[in-house]
């Protein structure tokens, strides 16, 4: 087997591995929300999780210090990356399905597709916009369920699943010149400071009680921080070194359907017809837009 298609092949699997990595998250997620409440439990996750990114990157003599001139773009990046991914996202949770959640946050590339127009005056192509018809057609057709009659819980989740998704894709919009950092420390950095907020809010806000947890919410906690923010980020930065970016982009609109099958599965969440036509229509609008990359 030659080099460059060895490289591609460990390309692959780290990309599987990422994406089951955080797609299991979604319903396992769920199941914590169950015992803790959203801010604090992401937040603990997250700052354990960059306790061990900081110390797995400077075991590879990565050095954390952050350049001066850095320091507003992170702030921004984590407000965007972190703080409105992870926590509007895992928010939203409390009040929608796993399978409504992961499609919504999942439509990111559409949104950063349009704000590509005004911020990099790069005007939408007639495939932009049908997969912006596809995407919206996919939320659409899987929110219908109810004829459209949402309660103000399910209207606020709805709407902090697509904050995260419009936020994240600004900041990716806006970030697109790389820090001047290695990738781990910019992310044990971000998860760092992102999830150090949540936790605050959380303690504060929520006012969690530490002992409702039960071993099996125990164990989703210990999962949520080792593997996605953990595993899935070493993993993630592999792939990206060994796949072109569309290829590594689009191989990851496996997560949304691992997850909503997972969640079918661990969660006993519908998945019929309706569901698979949604991630159908949604998935083919975010690939189209996802070529643009």
């Amino acid at each position: 087997m030659d080099l460059a298609r060895r490289d591609r092949t460990i390309g692959f699997l780290c990309l599987g591995v990422t994406g089951v990595g955080w797609a299991l998250n979604w319903p396992l997620m769920k199941l914590l929300l169950q015992q803790w409440p959203p801010l604090f439990a992401r937040g603990l996750a997250g700052v354990c999780a960059c306790l061990i990114l900081a110390m797995l990157a400077l075991s590879r003599k990565e050095r954390l210090t952050i350049p001066r001139e850095a320091i507003p773009r992170l702030l921004f990046a984590t407000l965007t990356n972190v703080f409105a991914w992870m926590g509007f996202g895992t928010v939203a949770m409390k009040y929608v399905s796993v399978g409504e959640g992961a499609l919504l946050a999942y439509t990111m590339p559409i949104w950063a597709m349009l704000f590509a127009w005004p911020v990099l005056h790069t005007r939408p192509t007639i495939r932009d916009i049908l997969g912006l018809v596809l995407g919206v057609a996919g939320v659409a057709l899987l929110l219908s369920g109810n004829g459209f009659a949402f309660s103000a819980d399910k209207l606020l989740g709805i709407g902090l699943a697509l904050s995260c998704a419009i936020l994240f894709a600004l900041g990716n919009v806006l970030n697109r010149k790389p820090l001047p950092m290695p990738p781990l420390v910019v992310v044990a950095w971000q998860v760092g400071l992102g999830c150090a907020a949540m936790l605050v809010l959380g303690v504060l806000f929520e006012r969690p009680d530490v002992t409702a947890i039960t071993p099996l919410g125990l164990g989703c906690f210990v999962y949520m921080t080792l593997v996605p923010m953990g595993v899935c980020y070493v993993t993630w930065f592999e792939t990206l070194r060994r796949l072109p970016p569309t290829s590594a982009s689009t191989g990851m609109l496996i997560v949304p359907v691992i997850g909503v099958v997972s969640a079918a599965i661990i969660l006993g969440e519908p998945l019929g017809l309706r569901e698979w036509m949604a991630m159908a229509l949604t998935l083919g609008g975010v690939t189209l837009a996802l070529q643009r990359a």
